[in-house]
């Protein structure tokens, strides 16, 4: 795992943000979305403060709001169910624009979407700082379980590997006349799916025999140094910091929990 390993997630850059040790910006990460889903739906204000945290992170890291907004598409399922609540919800019933919505289902909604949209940004610029492969070795800092986080290291060198597999099999069907176009051509892909298991379960036993055969005992060299310092992780601490300020002054304002 010594190679970069760039995706279209990621962002290259010299920025503060970009050179802070990865284990520094996932614990950073992990403890913002703790706060803000600790946050009361009511306290609009809140909500406010974290995503101009946020905006304010951007800016450091020069993520331009366009490169955010196309990859938020992954919250698309989230909106959806959250604009059916108001409508299939129970309850009092508020009218909007003519439309008789549940006042409760209303809260609801704005409740998934606030703390989605502002968990989904803070991950999109995780993602848009820090590359796979040293967030991967971040989460083994953290004393995560050293074999999830090799699994998923080896998906994530392999995964290309897959995805150009299966363009090539893509390409061999059409090259041969077939094209997906209705039910009845489901059985064909079914058994070029299982193809593509088969194929990559030898694959990965090869990549296995080939490690072992050169000492691979369990665990993957480092060869990076990832240590980070005091100031490092009192940087990366000043966004959930300062959400945990904001959260206990509107505990202080609205004199306790809503």
């Amino acid at each position: 795992m010594g190679a970069g390993h760039h995706h279209r997630l990621y962002r290259a850059g010299e920025t503060l943000v970009h050179r802070l040790p990865p284990q520094c910006k996932l614990a950073a990460v992990a403890a913002f979305a703790l706060v803000v889903v600790a946050t009361p739906r009511e306290w609009f204000w809140a909500f406010g403060v974290y995503a101009a945290l946020l905006a304010s992170v951007a800016l450091v890291a020069r993520i331009p709001p366009s490169f955010v907004l196309r990859r938020m598409v992954i919250e698309v399922p989230f909106v959806v169910f959250a604009v059916a609540l108001p409508l299939i919800g129970f309850g009092e019933r508020v009218t909007v624009l003519g439309i008789s919505l549940s006042a409760e289902g209303l809260w609801s909604a704005w409740n998934i979407l606030a703390k989605a949209t502002l968990g989904v940004v803070a991950s999109v610029l995780l993602a848009a700082t820090t590359e796979p492969r040293l967030m991967l070795l971040g989460a083994q800092r953290l004393r995560l379980p050293s074999l999830l986080v090799q699994i998923a290291m080896f998906m994530l060198r392999y995964m290309d590997v897959v995805v150009d597999e299966m363009r090539r099999m893509r390409v061999a069907r059409e090259s041969r006349g077939f094209v997906a176009r209705d039910v009845r051509h489901i059985p064909v892909i079914a058994r070029s799916a299982g193809t593509m298991f088969i194929r990559s379960y030898e694959r990965g036993e090869r990549v296995h025999l080939a490690m072992l055969s050169r000492g691979y005992t369990g665990s993957m060299p480092v060869i990076q140094d990832l240590s980070a310092s005091s100031r490092q992780w009192l940087v990366a601490g000043m966004l959930p910091g300062a959400a945990l300020v904001a959260l206990l002054g509107a505990l202080l304002v609205n004199g306790g929990p809503a």
